[in-house]
């Protein structure tokens, strides 16, 4: 039977020596929503209380809170996070929240990315409280966590309410398994399209390639996912997004070439299991054929669990070309990859 870590044989607390735990990448993501009214969704949407900006305050506030986890929580080590990352999204009657904490260390950062979730609604309610006194904190939750020697762990979907990067409603709660299991889930083959811009982040520059991409693979029959959008320092971030519900197929855009900035690959090879190089090279050859700097491309291609993964550089044309390779494979590849396919291709 499972024992509670934090209490000793005596069944006095205690805080867990970790001393011994090897430091390794360890990621968490938890989600909530403050369930409130129209009004002050159609308000905080305006950025029109008084007390604004409302999204602002309560992302410094949840990260800040996630700073102080182990001050809030006796038992909670303290942890050097690395990043911290806070987003709020909307339905008719509620603000969604999600939390992203992410440390090296001998010990999770669940509790980080709960009380980050938990101090942003509740600075949103001090934001709102003046228009609506009843609006309601709930289903702070944990979705996923990553590290440490029991690796990937993920809500069961049936207990999951969709969360910011899924965009479903949340006000309507999990009454049926069907409520929350994300649209994407549901098709024959699913796929997630990844932009890797700090431009387009922060709404300084138009996303010319994530479109492109969603419309070719929903005219080939894929339930598409995203564009989600991420800046090159947070791509691993939008990675673990993308996959948090096994997609058949992820294709990002951007971040691959030589500048310092350019992370994607090196972010997308932490995640697989195995590579495609003859993918990555046939989309490099094709672009270089037509424009000789293409060759600076460093994407690369591969399998993370039985999901496919493909980077494409961050220009439409980059993008048009790994079009052109892809389509003729992917029919035959996620058959692969599902165990259909018996070729041997060398």
């Amino acid at each position: 039977m499972s024992e509670l870590s934090h209490v000793d044989h005596e069944g006095r607390a205690r805080m867990v020596d970790v001393s011994a735990k090897s430091d390794t990448t360890r990621i968490a993501v938890a989600a909530g929503e403050l369930r409130t009214t129209a009004e002050v969704v159609a308000l905080v949407r305006a950025d029109d209380l008084p007390k604004a900006d409302v999204l602002s305050t309560a992302r410094i506030a949840g990260i800040a809170g996630a700073k102080k986890t182990s001050e809030l929580i006796p038992l909670c080590h303290q942890l050097a996070l690395s990043s911290v990352r806070v987003e709020f999204d909307f339905t008719d009657t509620a603000i969604t929240i999600e939390a992203t904490a992410k440390t090296k260390g001998p010990t999770g950062v669940e509790m980080e990315a709960l009380t980050a979730v938990a101090v942003a609604g509740l600075t949103l309610h001090d934001m709102v409280k003046a228009v609506d006194p009843a609006a309601t904190l709930t289903d702070v939750r944990l979705l996923t966590k990553e590290g440490g020697k029991h690796g990937h762990w993920e809500r069961p979907a049936e207990e999951s309410a969709s969360g910011p990067s899924t965009g479903e409603d949340l006000a309507a709660g999990a009454e049926t398994p069907e409520a929350t299991e994300p649209e994407f889930d549901e098709a024959e083959h699913s796929a997630v399209v990844l932009v890797a811009s700090t431009g387009v982040a922060a709404g300084t520059r138009v996303d010319t390639t994530g479109p492109l991409l969603v419309d070719w693979l929903t005219g080939l029959g894929f339930a598409v996912r995203g564009p989600l959008v991420y800046a090159d320092a947070e791509i691993e971030f939008g990675l673990a997004d993308a996959l948090r519900f096994e997609p058949h197929l992820v294709v990002s855009t951007g971040g691959t070439g030589a500048s310092p900035t350019d992370a994607t690959p090196e972010a997308t090879l932490a995640v697989l299991d195995r590579e495609l190089p003859g993918v990555a090279e046939a989309i490099r050859q094709r672009g270089t054929a037509k424009f000789p700097l293409a060759a600076l491309s460093r994407g690369v291609a591969g399998l993370a669990g039985h999901s496919v993964i493909v980077n494409l550089p961050g220009s439409p044309g980059g993008v048009r070309d790994g079009i052109a390779v892809l389509e003729p494979l992917l029919g035959h590849l996620l058959a692969q990859v599902a165990g259909g396919g018996s070729h041997d291709n060398g």
